[in-house]
Order: structure tokens, then sequence, then C-alpha cells
């Protein structure tokens, strides 16, 4: 087991993915990244991904073959592909940020580029942490480190040009969602852990920040072993515009169809034969229904001791009833 007071790597594995965008944009910064870890004492081995779903692999087998530490490279997806591959074993899992939103690394308030990063990691603490984890009928569970989402933010995934998002990064994101705001929107039905409720997005969270930018799930934390749960209703996309500006100013919470709750168990049903879609860590994930769960003590991640600070404050402090 991960010494947790005083963790030292000294055989990494970097699993990254080439096309990433900001790795992709610069192109010399793996190469900083492995001298600035050689420097800190930390002998580093490159390893690109080959296409979807191969970091699990990846990970998985350069721990077989001794790595002490992987670290990441990416983007969200590629971070969560990568988790998915070191569920329950001792060795930390470190990332840089190299994707688009980037939203694990915002939360834990990592610097990019990833060279800059990269100079600090040195200095990050080891902490075991839960991670959510999403199961459809017929499906492989998979598991997730920021987030799942069923409904309108799924469907916005759904549309998503990939060769805009290649381009223009976050821009392709806005473009499939004002492209979908006069559309019509189903509800489906919300259980959490028994509770029912309904909503045309359910934000099922373990981080507080959404897309690199806002926070939604204001509650949420990584420290912690349950989901914040945010549910939108409405069924015209257009509803989504105040929701929007009540986000922006840290009220949505506050404001009428918007319920927050927090649990360990979250089920998401249909109301009928429509499909409804869920996406894991900004990546589709299918559709509906699906159940995600909390699996307590699954994974070890590294933290920036600021963050580490901010999260240990947060939890001291009661939360309002």
């Amino acid at each position: 087991m991960v010494n947790l007071d005083s963790f030292h790597a000294r055989r990494a594995a970097l699993i990254y993915n080439p096309v990433a965008r900001a790795l992709s944009r610069n192109p010399h910064s793996l190469q900083r990244t492995t001298d600035l870890l050689s420097q800190q004492g930390v002998k580093t081995t490159l390893v690109p991904t080959t296409g979807p779903g191969s970091a699990t692999v990846q990970a998985r087998r350069q721990i077989d073959e001794g790595c002490d530490l992987i670290i990441v490279a990416g983007g969200d997806g590629t971070i969560n592909e990568a988790a998915n591959g070191m569920l329950h074993t001792p060795v930390p899992l470190a990332i840089l940020p190299g994707g688009t939103a980037n939203v694990l690394a915002r939360e834990m308030q990592i610097p990019t580029p990833i060279d800059h990063a990269a100079k600090r990691l040195s200095q990050w603490k080891p902490r075991r942490i839960a991670v959510g984890r999403l199961q459809r009928a017929g499906d492989a569970p998979r598991s997730f480190l920021c987030m799942a989402g069923a409904g309108l933010d799924a469907d916005i995934v759904a549309r998503l040009n990939l060769d805009l998002k290649a381009a223009t990064g976050k821009f392709a994101y806005y473009v499939a969602g004002f492209s979908h705001v006069l559309s019509p929107l189903k509800e489906f039905e919300v259980l959490v852990d028994g509770r029912r409720f309904d909503g045309s997005f359910a934000l099922i969270s373990r981080v507080r920040n959404y897309g690199g930018d806002l926070e939604i799930a204001r509650g949420a934390s990584l420290l912690g072993d349950r989901f914040e749960v945010v549910l939108f209703r409405g069924t015209m996309s257009v509803r989504y515009l105040p929701y929007l500006l009540g986000v922006a100013l840290g009220r949505a919470h506050q404001m009428h169809g918007c319920t927050v709750v927090r649990g360990s168990s979250v089920v998401c049903r249909p109301p009928d034969s429509s499909d409804i879609y869920v996406q894991v860590d900004g990546e589709l994930a299918g559709t509906l229904p699906a159940t995600a769960d909390i699996i307590p003590n699954a994974l070890t991640l590294l933290m920036p001791p600021e963050y580490l600070a901010r999260e240990q404050s947060f939890a001291a402090v009661p939360a309002c009833a």
C-alpha cells in the first residue's frame, strides 16, 4: 500500500493522447516534462495511446511491469480510461492537463501547460479516493472521477462535431449547445438513494466545476464518499438559459426547477422508449436506463497540497440543513 505521508516515485509511465489539443499544439512539451521529472528523480517512459480504450490496457500493463506511478497527459476522457485500468491497485495516478476542458485538473488547481505542472509534481500528496461507477444493462461498468450526466448535456455531447472540437476546443460545445436551444426535452425519473425526482438534466458529480469554467455541484468533493446530484426541470432547451445565468452567478441551487441532493446511489430511467443519452467524464456512454454508485477507497490520486488544504477546510465546515 502507498504510504500517504511520504511517497516518492522512481519509475513512472506517462500515458499521453497524441491528438489531445494542448499536446498537438505544443509538441515539445512532453520532452520538457520528462526532463523535469528526471530532475526530480523519476525515470519516465512515454506511452502514447493508440485509440479509444487503449489507456485502460496501457495503465494496467505498466503497473504489471513495475511502474510505481502512472501519469496521464490528456483530457478528462483519457484520464478516465487510465483510471479504469488502475482501480484497487496501490499505484497512484497523477494528471497533467492536456485536453479541452481539463475538468479534473481545474478542480485540483493544477497549472497549465503540462511542463509547468510537472515542475511541482514531487510536491503533490497521494490520497485514496472514492470514484463513481456507471452501469448500463448489457455493458461493462464504467468508472468515473468527475461526473456522469443524463439528459441535456449528454445530448450535446452526442451532437458534438469532433472535427470542430479538435480545431476550436470548447467552442464546439457552445455550437452544439446553442443549436439545441429550441429543441424539446423529455423529463425522466431519477432516484437518489431511493428518493424520486424528475428532470431533463441530471448531473451526478464528484467535482464542483463543470466544463472547466462553471461551478454547478458546489458541495461536491473528491475527498467525500457521495455524489452531489444536481437536477434541472424543463421540457424546452430554452428553459436552460436562465439556469445558465444562475450557474454563472452561483445561484442556480436557489432557482425554481433546480434541486440539489447528495447520495451514493442514483438510478435514471427514461419515461418510455425514447433515447435519452448519458455521458461519463465528457464521453458519450449510451442511453438510459443507467445506475451510478460510489466505489469507496478505489484509487490513489496525487493532489497538490493547496487543493488538499482547501478541501479539508471545506469538509470542516458543517453542511447547511
